[in-house]
């Protein structure tokens, strides 16, 4: 499961400050039960939204596009070929990757090649 760096982001913000806010409880007033409860439950969700937001970092460290030992590629006639990874560059919600591509070639006008990465 892919969790946009946004909404990683908003987790941690929430997490901190739930997890941060809760001491404040204590230093209005002296706690009774239900505040005592309430303040722990708000404590632990800030912590667990806290380690959930972290552990998810982790699996975004794979690339979430990888290309490798492509073959060739050749474009005419105003075509484009590449025999890497081409698309908009916001595409992809992680690393991109390509190794050892093949062979692009471009004959005519307007025709493009690309072996690597192409956000054109």
């Amino acid at each position: 499961m892919s969790v946009s760096r946004n909404r990683k982001i908003t987790v941690l913000v929430v997490a901190v400050a739930l997890t941060v806010s809760t001491p404040f409880f204590w230093l209005l007033d002296s706690p009774d039960t239900g505040q005592l409860v309430a303040a722990s439950v708000q404590g632990a969700t800030g912590i667990a939204a806290l380690v959930w937001a972290l552990m998810q970092s982790s699996a975004s460290l794979q690339p979430a596009v990888a290309v490798a030992d492509t073959g060739k590629a050749k474009a005419t006639g105003g075509g484009r070929a590449s025999t890497g990874v081409r698309g908009p560059q916001d595409a992809a919600s992680g690393p991109i990757r390509a190794e050892r591509t093949g062979d692009a070639t471009a004959d005519g006008p307007d025709s493009s090649a690309s072996t690597g990465i192409d956000f054109s």
